[in-house]
């Protein structure tokens, strides 16, 4: 169960990262829309565990490797933009959230005739 202050500091993140993000994607170009669904921190605020869903996702894997090529990049904006609310900034790990996909395809099932 997450604290109240896990989760201020979750969304937070999801605010920053989204930001961060964004500005990374208008840089590259690359037409895929990517969206920072959730994020979970440890209770020791040591690590941010960030979920992306990406679109289109037959480019979802790329993309995602892409992104965690830049953690280290990506880390540094966010300790710049949170520098006054948090310590020590957690480490980023990103993971491809895939229930858009799972939605999608239950959807089909049920659908198909």
């Amino acid at each position: 169960m997450d604290t109240t202050r896990q989760l201020k500091i979750n969304r937070m993140l999801q605010k920053e990262l989204s930001e961060i993000l964004l500005a990374e994607a208008r840089a590259t170009g690359h037409g895929t829309l990517l969206t920072v669904t959730n994020v979970r921190i440890t209770p020791d605020l040591s690590i941010a565990r960030v979920y992306l869903s990406i679109f289109p996702s037959n480019q979802s894997e790329a993309i995602l490797e892409q992104v965690k090529g830049k953690t280290k990049s990506i880390r540094f904006q966010l300790g710049a933009r949170i520098r006054h609310q948090l310590r020590v900034i957690p480490e980023l790990a990103f993971y491809l959230d895939d229930s858009l996909d799972y939605i999608e395809n239950i959807d089909n099932l049920l659908h198909k005739e």
